[in-house]
């Protein structure tokens, strides 16, 4: 163990300028010292971490387990934003990184080492008793790998953005997730790179590098020419395409869902990549009766640790507050707290979604959208043709890499191969909380499809931007078909539109559908598919709240 770093007794510099900079945050209270410790695990490996001792009174213990190294900006985030308010916090790296031993193998060892890491808290003599947990993304699922057999001594955890099922994020639309997790692949095989500023200039190139590879065919052996030996995961995830494949055990903890007793306040952004699974973790908490709590404002994966952070900490440090230092106070006012997109607003609600009621709005000749079905005469239907050669694009959502979030989407609207449906101005506004609903009579020459659908607004000047995606895989040729599109909190304003379009791909945040029955890790032949829609029983489902 490396002897204690000396750190003045009452707070940093630094610390004060960090909350000066996030403003609403309580002022910090210590200074605290940070000593390197060898963590050990069941078969020897060794783990490193940072531990961070408040000078003063210790309000209770964190810990945090990170794949990303100790260093900023997660020493920040996790570390000193705590231990300047008296938190002790272990920060520690997971196994095969930033110095710890053993070999990396993404969410495969967080259960057996997380409890290795909890025995070793036990056995401290510094141990109160309790300890609490924080992360944001993969530090969300090490929590999530802890809570399927959780320790008596855990009292309270807070998950920003993270997920608990590693298929459903690659995997659950039916099409694979090409563009985030070859992306996270890209950057987990270089992150250690030396010298350190290799890595900021691969990063200034690195999201042109996935493009470029997620162009390329086959999906496996374009993945891996950029990978090389790093990260030999990646193919693995993309050949397993099925939920019940015994292959994603290890990688998922549904079990946690239904174990978990400890309070959990969860936290994420409507325009983030895991945003359907923090959903689904409310819940099945909030269904069993857990103490837990939700907030969704209006960022992205990374926008978390910068739009949101002061939103993030200052609920974070209430959250523990309450449930690990003892204080008596609520920790909040209300279970739910979302920021209404378009209002520009926050709301509070006791359970989410609220209770709304359904509006219809109808697929109509001409690229019109209303709010009664079509009365033209005969079967009255719209076409467009997919060509995998020439995908379309993705243009914002919930992305993991740059681009993601809000953005204009006018330029998709005007491709040849989507099918575009925009109402009136709206006279009054029109509140969206929820999951919106498209429900499409569709059918297509090729029964290898997929069906991707997105609500955009449309303001006064005739900007477009996004609000809401749904994408489906299809395996048959005809029939009405579902899709529901990510939640959202919402105002349409009034004289604005609502546009719907429909288009058959979104490349490369998704892998191309090829049109054959060819597997996505090894497939190269190409056959495009006409879609057709036709308006009678097509119809946009909104559930609006007054």
């Amino acid at each position: 163990m490396a002897a204690s770093t000396p750190r003045p007794t009452g707070p940093r510099l630094t610390d004060v300028l960090i909350n000066r900079a996030l403003r609403r945050l309580p002022p910090p209270t210590t200074g605290y010292t940070v000593r390197r410790e060898h963590i050990p695990m069941r078969d020897g490996v060794q783990l490193r971490a940072d531990h961070y001792q408040p000078a003063g009174d210790v309000a209770g213990t964190l810990l945090v387990r990170c794949p990303y190294g100790r260093g900023f900006p997660f020493s920040v985030v996790f570390a000193r934003l705590y231990a300047a308010r008296g938190y002790r916090v272990v920060l520690q790296s997971v196994r095969g990184t930033f110095g710890s031993g053993g070999v990396f193998e993404p969410m495969v060892n967080e259960a057996a080492d997380g409890a290795d890491t909890v025995a070793w808290l036990r056995a401290q003599p510094w141990f109160t008793g309790s300890f609490g947990t924080i992360g944001l993304s993969y530090l969300g699922f090490t929590q999530w790998a802890l809570l399927a057999d959780p320790p008596p001594e855990l009292k309270a955890a807070v998950i920003t953005v993270g997920m608990h099922d590693l298929h459903q994020s690659t995997w659950g639309v039916g099409a694979f997730a090409l563009n985030d997790f070859l992306g996270w692949s890209h950057m987990m095989a270089h992150q250690e790179d030396r010298p350190r500023i290799r890595v900021g200039l691969r990063q200034l190139t690195a999201q042109r590098k996935v493009k470029r590879a997620a162009a390329g065919l086959p999906l496996g052996a374009a993945g891996r020419a950029l990978l090389g030996s790093g990260s030999p995961w990646y193919e693995s995830w993309a050949e397993h395409p099925d939920p019940d494949d015994p292959f994603w055990d290890p990688l998922r903890y549904p079990a946690a869902l239904e174990r978990a007793q400890v309070p959990v306040l969860l936290l994420s952004g409507w325009q983030d990549l895991f945003l359907d699974q923090t959903l689904t973790q409310f819940h099945t908490l909030r269904d069993r009766g857990t103490d837990v709590a939700l907030t969704v404002g209006p960022w992205t994966h990374s926008e978390m640790v910068t739009k949101g952070l002061g939103t993030v900490t200052t609920e974070s440090l209430d959250w523990l507050g309450t449930h690990l230092a003892g204080e008596d106070r609520p920790s909040r006012t209300s279970p739910v707290r979302v920021y209404v997109t378009g209002a520009g607003e926050w709301r509070e609600f006791p359970d989410w979604p609220p209770e709304t009621r359904s509006r219809s709005w109808w697929l109509q000749p001409g690229g019109r959208l209303a709010d009664g079905p079509s009365t033209a005469a005969g079967a009255e239907t719209a076409s467009f043709t997919y060509d995998p050669a020439d995908p379309t694009p993705t243009v914002g959502g919930r992305l993991l890499a740059p681009g993601g979030g809000y953005q204009r989407d006018d330029a998709l609207a005007r491709r040849n191969d989507v099918l575009t449906f925009t109402s009136e101005p709206l006279s009054d506004a029109v509140d969206v909380f929820g999951s919106p609903v498209v429900e499409l009579a569709h059918s297509s020459d090729n029964p290898h499809v997929d069906v991707f659908v997105r609500i955009s607004e449309i303001d006064a000047r005739g900007r477009s931007r996004n609000v809401s995606d749904g994408y489906r895989r299809l395996n048959h040729s005809a029939g009405t078909i579902r899709i529901d599109l990510d939640e959202i909190a919402h105002r349409f304003t009034s004289g604005t539109r609502i546009r719907l379009l429909i288009a058959g791909g979104c490349h490369p945040r998704f892998a191309r559908n090829l049109g054959t029955e060819e597997p996505a890790i090894s497939g190269a032949a190409l056959r495009p598919a006409t879609h057709t829609v036709q308006f009678t029983d097509s119809r946009l489902l909104l559930p609006t709240h007054s």
